[in-house]
């Protein structure tokens, strides 16, 4: 479906206006504001022709909505407001908190293992086929692969390295690169 991406961060004044909280993402199409991922992806899959990325097919659909559903309660949990925000984030500005960096990336072994497994079979997590799980667990091992740690995990894992590498190619995936984060 054809697009404009507008580059706002969290809390920006735009973002705000849709999301009570000032989280990304949101959408506009026409008069309708959107925002949380799962409303989007189901808006869209019912709008546009095309691939759906919830599949229509009810196991599978489930399956994807398990995954979804894994990725924002458990691995959402460890890899990114634990691990990734224990660096970007640190409580004392400039000292990352490593005792707790590394109590989440000991967790993560067992998630980025989990994620090898079903990844192994066809390159997807759901079907063969990509889909909002793949979507949604994607931008997380993005930033899990920036520090030390998360690298060395998933570099130990040969299918979801294989999985990363290929699905950051994608030209979609390019595309939504987040802008850098701002000079301090």
């Amino acid at each position: 479906m054809p697009y404009e991406l507008k580059a706002e961060r969290p809390h920006a004044p735009a973002v705000g206006a849709i999301h009570p909280f000032g989280k990304i993402p949101v959408m506009r199409h026409g008069d309708l504001e959107l925002c949380e991922s799962k409303a989007i992806v189901s808006y869209i899959d019912r709008v546009f022709d095309g691939p759906k990325v919830i599949p229509e097919d009810i196991k599978l659909g489930a399956q994807v909505e398990q995954w979804v559903s894994l990725g924002n309660v458990e691995f959402d949990k460890v890899m990114i407001r634990q691990y990734v925000v224990g660096y970007v984030f640190p409580k004392e500005a400039g000292k990352p908190d490593m005792a707790a960096i590394g109590a989440a990336a000991a967790t993560m072994k067992k998630q980025v293992d989990v994620l090898d497994r079903a990844v192994a079979k066809d390159g997807h997590l759901v079907g063969g086929q990509f889909t909002f799980a793949d979507i949604n667990i994607l931008p997380m091992l993005f930033y899990v692969n920036r520090f030390e740690e998360g690298k060395a995990l998933l570099a130990a894992a040969p299918n979801l390295s294989a999985y990363m590498e290929r699905h950051f190619a994608r030209d979609s995936f390019k595309k939504s690169m987040p802008p850098p984060p701002p000079k301090s």
